[in-house]
């Protein structure tokens, strides 16, 4: 079977399916140059405003492909990695809609989406140092920024394998849903009813505020950016429609 990146559109939201089912999705470097390209055009494309990851059932991403890592070297890992990268990289809000075993680089794909939603048979397995690997992909950053350090420390160095109801309570994922996807795209399209720019500026200011020290700084940089917004003819419009209906009702 091929390895692909399926798109299908719902609701502005795109919905990528990873698949190498020969190796439970495994990440190597032509599914990883897949993986880029279909995100290069989901966020090209002006009718979608928000992205859903998930693998070809029954894995969600088994890690990277080990007979290519075999004779890996640096410029091999960052062609594996940019797949994940490119996701981390996203503009657009991501969720990753986790629907069986994230290993690895699989857990990697998973981290750097905004948002994990769980299937009932979601797993989650760092493995790097089981099989002598170092982690790599900015791993560790990503898992202390999700898990805090002990968190890290539980998957990362002492191989704890978490399932999906342990994941949501350890705060790896947001919820577990039964149909993952489904929900992911429910989710999802709550961002993409937004005005694309401002949900793209929203998203970039989350980032930006998350590095910072204090509130003050941030305030600056939302007062600019919703200045900005105030003058949007989206705002207008939908303050319009309130204001219409706050007349009609009469409160």
């Amino acid at each position: 079977m091929a390895t692909d990146v399926r798109t299908e559109i719902t609701d502005r939201v795109a919905v990528l399916t990873v698949s190498n089912p020969e190796r439970r999705n495994a990440m190597n470097i032509e599914l990883s140059a897949k993986l880029v390209d279909a995100l290069r055009a989901a966020t090209a494309d002006d009718g979608v405003g928000a992205i859903v990851i998930t693998g070809e059932d029954p894995a969600f991403c088994a890690g990277g492909d080990l007979s290519e890592l075999a004779t890996a070297d640096p410029d091999t890992l960052r062609t594996v990695y940019s797949g994940f990268l490119a996701v981390a990289d996203c503009p657009l809000p991501t969720i990753a809609a986790v629907n069986g075993a994230a290993v690895g680089a699989g857990l990697n794909l998973a981290l750097a989406c905004d948002l994990r939603l769980a299937g009932p048979r979601a797993r989650f397995d760092a493995r790097f140092l089981p099989l002598g690997l170092h982690p790599g992909g900015g791993y560790t950053w990503m898992a202390h920024r999700v898990l805090g350090a002990q968190g890290a420390a539980a998957l990362t160095l002492f191989g704890e394998v978490v399932d999906a109801a342990e994941a949501e309570r350890i705060g790896l994922v947001h919820r577990v849903a039964e149909d993952v996807v489904a929900a992911a795209v429910e989710l999802a399209a709550r961002a993409a009813a937004a005005a694309r720019d401002l949900v793209r500026t929203t998203k970039a200011t989350l980032r930006l505020t998350a590095g910072m020290t204090s509130q003050a700084e941030a305030v600056e940089v939302e007062v600019r950016a919703q200045a900005e917004s105030v003058r949007s003819p989206e705002f207008a419009e939908r303050l319009a429609e309130l204001q219409a209906r706050i007349s009609k009702s009469g409160r």
